[in-house]
């Protein structure tokens, strides 16, 4: 295990806002894509304490003075190959997007999952994004994900990048973990279904019921835009359209919260409890 920066003495200060290391967490938010080191940026110490105990490797971790003590309780956690800089209040605030920053940011490297990876990994339980562009509801959706077992979140065209702040905090960290990759929905449903792989895709209007669905064995949840749902070429590659009943004086549920509801579940059918106590995963 490496050495860990647990001392003061490994702040080091930083003043201007063309420093390099300032200017690459400015340009990470901004994009918000991973960089040519695979990392992408986080704020907020819940987030950045949620990356070290993922095991990720921070390369910098970023202080502005007003959250100074907070480096006291972080810099003990991180690894001596982690660069930590102390920075003037304004130069920090000038390259996070967060209005009212929480004084800790970092540039952390995440892993690159593609399409195989992920088949790979069983029992198969994916969901796919078909034009999700709120932040909050994609963070929803990866913290759901995650907590029920999704082996994979594939996103589809006009999704929001899961490297954006704002789904990356409404993730609690679960896109930190997750395995995500960015696909072509016409190209990989097929793709999906090839590997046995049945596609399930979410609707408000009719379907089958959920609690009436067979959630068992590989299947991939497709979750639609906020407004429009999943659109309609989509919905012809589905093996199967699902609905959850709701009141008719509701037009539709939050992306996130559909999402949730299909994915417990999913998780509900697919766990076997033992009288023992254990649980495993029925497939």
């Amino acid at each position: 295990m490496a050495r860990l920066a647990n001392s003061e003495e490994s702040l080091r200060r930083v003043d201007s806002r063309q420093n390099t290391r300032v200017r690459e967490l400015r340009r990470a938010f901004a994009e918000a894509a991973q960089n040519q080191q695979g990392e992408v940026a986080i704020e907020g110490m819940h987030l950045v304490e949620e990356a070290i105990r993922s095991g990720l490797r921070l390369r910098t971790v970023f202080f502005s003075d007003s959250a100074h003590q907070r480096a006291h309780r972080l810099l003990p956690q991180l690894s001596a190959q982690t660069e930590a800089l102390l920075l003037p209040d304004s130069v920090f605030a000038s390259a996070v997007p967060t209005e009212t920053p929480q004084g800790v940011a970092a540039l952390v490297r995440v892993k690159t999952w593609t399409l195989e990876n992920i088949l790979a990994r069983q029992p198969v339980l994916l969901v796919i994004t078909a034009g999700l562009q709120d932040p909050g509801n994609l963070g929803t959706v990866a913290r759901s994900a995650e907590a029920f077992g999704v082996t994979g979140l594939l996103l589809g065209e006009r999704t929001v990048s899961p490297w954006n702040w704002k789904a990356l905090r409404a993730s609690a960290g679960s896109l930190l973990r997750l395995p995500v990759t960015q696909i072509k929905l016409g190209k990989t449903l097929p793709d999906i279904k090839a590997h046995g792989v049945r596609v399930l895709a979410t609707s408000s209007h009719k379907g089958t019921v959920i609690p009436e669905a067979n959630l068992r064995g590989p299947i991939a949840i497709v979750v639609g835009g906020e407004g429009a749902g999943v659109p309609k070429d989509v919905l012809a590659l589905a093996d199967e359209v699902l609905v959850i009943p709701q009141s008719p004086k509701v037009e539709s549920l939050n992306a996130g919260i559909a999402a949730s509801i299909v994915l417990y579940e999913a998780a509900r059918q697919r766990t076997v409890v033992h009288h023992s106590g254990t649980v495993n995963r029925d497939v």
